[in-house]
């Protein structure tokens, strides 16, 4: 998504009144759509448009888009991988990919600052350029009481990702814990092995639901420092 400040012209002999453009590009299909939307005094916006959730501080010219996005539109391009975030209570679990051969890569026993650290430590490690965190919702797409928990976590993440030029995304996770535990039943996991796993299948289920939708969907999460934010344009 890219997004431009212009003036629209007036109809009449009044004041432009000035908008944000935006451009869209978040969708499963090939085409594109924009959005004129009429700026305010805080010169931001936040919304949906074709099903992403999008929060503006203008402009934002040459936002670099999802991984999952930039891979359908150049199959040849080769960037940084994508880390796959199932956060949970007490566990977290952890998955990596460029879009193919989506690997579980392991379950952290961690929380707070320990955890945010430990998950910059492997992105760096990793070469990762984004995370895909997974955001509860029920089965009515309605965000749940530990939504809120993740996107406290997430928002921290972000600030801490920006800062290294690297973007944090929030991909709907229902039902990827019931997808893991079949994958791993399907893959001949010992029934006494998958309690320590299925976070970081459930992660991995996460990440190749991103790839093949395309980032439909997914929520690029602000930092709210104007300086982090030029950092991931």
């Amino acid at each position: 998504m890219a997004v431009q400040l212009g003036t629209q012209p007036p109809l009449l002999a009044s004041k432009p009144q000035a908008f944000l453009h935006f451009h869209v590009l978040y969708s499963s299909s090939s085409s594109s759509s924009s959005l004129q939307v009429p700026r305010n005094s805080s010169n931001s916006w936040r919304g949906k448009i074709n099903g992403a959730r999008v929060r503006a501080t203008m402009p934002l010219q040459g936002e670099i888009l999802p991984n999952a996005l930039r891979r359908k539109q150049d199959p040849l391009w080769w960037g940084g991988f994508s880390l796959g975030v199932d956060l949970g209570l007490s566990r977290t679990g952890l998955a990596i990919s460029k879009g193919f051969c989506v690997r579980p890569l392991t379950v952290l026993n961690l929380k707070g600052q320990k955890l945010e650290l430990r998950l910059i430590e492997i992105a760096e490690k990793e070469e990762v350029d984004e995370f895909i965190i997974g955001l509860p919702k029920s089965s009515d797409g309605k965000e749940t009481p530990q939504s809120n928990k993740v996107r406290s976590v997430a928002g921290r993440i972000a600030v801490r990702a920006a800062e290294r030029g690297w973007r944090v995304y929030l991909q709907d996770e229902y039902g990827t814990s019931v997808d893991a535990m079949d994958r791993m039943i399907d893959l001949g996991v010992s029934k006494s092995a998958r309690h320590g796993r299925i976070d970081a299948y459930a992660a991995v289920m996460l990440l190749e639901r991103y790839y093949s939708t395309y980032g439909k969907g997914t929520e690029l999460i602000w930092p709210k420092q104007l300086e982090l934010q030029e950092k991931i344009r």
